[in-house]
């Protein structure tokens, strides 16, 4: 055989390693440095449990996490940490590292939702009708416990990490307001995490792309002109012209959507009339609007209008249509970024073996997280909470919605490790030859 063929067999053999070598099998040392990570976190697992069991104990609903707010800035106190508050009322930002670039953002959301608790526990919400359902209390617990991690590792890496604790996700937009009032500072990227029910506890899901829904709600009244039951021709009758429109609406997403593209539209309650012989003056109505896409939200809004305002001109009658912006703000879609998914991919390989690392499903479920993806890139993944021998197997927004609490260290581990991992560039990371 030549020397020169050597050579070339050789190389193919190189290329060949190199292109199979993928991003989330890490180096064995980034792999130790992300056990150390985890390490840390399990030690820190009773501190965790008692700060998410007070969080628990005292919900609070969008706009009034005062109590909770004050906790987490006393724990911040304690360490050290430096903070900036109020962002959105009761919001907060605390600060770690050099406050030079680059900087990264890690976002947890703090309020509760207006849910009487049924599970039956020690720690069982004290406030009734408000509970944590949705497991809000452990993200603010886990970006606690990051803080405290990030804080003690801070030498270890070079630049900023933000931590955003911020109130009113749960249909208040509270990540909106944190925006406006400046919260992300010099962020280039922010990661955000959500329990999920579905994937078991030590495991997490992402996909790049749409992965949460752009969500709004309406309401309209169907005004006629009311009378006896007997004599309908006296007068205009509105539950007529409300049951055309409903039907109408559903042809909205059956025949003017592309079947690919992902839209929901739920009429949920009708209100008109009390008696059994009188034709009601008016009837009121209402639901929501879901799309993959923030421009399908907006073009859904647009006809669900002129279907009212049509189908009540039909009849005779007139139709106020409400998207109620002011009560329940409009969530854009949450899309996460390509890079950002990657690089928590490799991160959770890194953390928990490739295994535990998912593919999450698209949900027609909304989230607030979309807002900060509006104006930086973003990614929104789910950290599994299943474990049915603790009885961790209930939906969010559940009055049976109960935590395995052995997320905690998990979760707070790995918004340090995608925060250090980003700031030492391996979401920058490529191990493919292109040829």
């Amino acid at each position: 055989m030549f020397p020169e063929t050597n050579f070339i067999s050789c190389l193919l053999i190189l290329i060949a390693t190199c292109i199979t070598y993928t991003p989330t099998q890490g180096t064995s040392y980034e792999q130790e440095y992300a056990k150390q990570i985890l390490s840390s976190a399990h030690k820190e697992k009773d501190w965790l449990v008692s700060i998410r069991r007070k969080i628990h104990e005292n919900p609070e609903l969008r706009f009034q996490e005062f109590n909770t707010s004050a906790l987490i800035r006393s724990q911040l106190e304690e360490l050290g940490i430096f903070y900036d508050y109020p962002f959105a009322k009761t919001g907060l930002v605390a600060q770690i590292g050099s406050g030079l670039p680059p900087v990264v953002a890690l976002r947890a959301d703090m309020d509760a939702l207006p849910l009487q608790e049924l599970v039956e526990w020690e720690h069982k919400s004290k406030v009734d009708g408000v509970m944590h359902g949705c497991g809000h209390d452990a993200h603010t617990t886990m970006l606690l416990g990051a803080a405290k991690l990030l804080n003690q590792r801070k030498n270890k890496f070079k630049g900023t990490v933000r931590l955003l604790f911020q109130p009113a996700e749960e249909g208040g937009a509270g990540a909106s307001y944190m925006i406006k009032e400046g919260a992300l500072g010099d962020a280039e990227a922010i990661f955000g995490m959500h329990i999920d029910y579905e994937n078991p506890t030590g495991s997490i899901a992402s996909i790049p792309g749409p992965v949460l829904a752009a969500v709004s709600f309406f309401e309209a009244k169907i005004v006629g002109k009311g009378g006896h039951a007997a004599e309908p021709h006296s007068s205009i009758d509105p539950i007529l012209a409300a049951s055309f429109a409903i039907l109408a609406l559903q042809q909205l997403v059956s025949r003017e959507v592309d079947p690919l593209h992902s839209q929901v539209l739920s009429v949920t309650y009708v209100r008109g009339g009390t008696a059994s012989n009188v034709i009601p003056h008016y009837v009121e109505l209402g639901g929501t609007l879901r799309s993959l896409t923030t421009e399908g939200l907006l073009r859904l809004q647009q006809r669900v209008k002129e279907v009212f305002e049509g189908q009540a001109a039909v009849h005779k009658c007139k139709a106020y249509v409400n998207m109620k912006e002011e009560e329940f703000p409009p969530y854009p879609a949450c899309v996460n970024d390509e890079r950002l998914h990657r690089h928590v991919k490799r991160v959770g390989s890194l953390l928990l073996d490739p295994e535990n690392v998912k593919e999450a499903a698209k949900v027609m479920a909304g989230e607030d997280f979309a807002f900060y993806q509006e104006v930086i890139p973003g990614a929104m993944f789910s950290i599994g909470i299943r474990n049915e021998k603790v009885g961790s197997i209930h939906s969010p927004h559940s009055p049976h919605f109960f935590l395995d609490e052995n997320v905690l260290p998990i979760g707070a581990a790995l918004h340090t490790a995608v925060a250090e991992f980003y700031l030492k560039g391996l979401d920058h990371s490529d191990f493919t030859v292109e040829i």
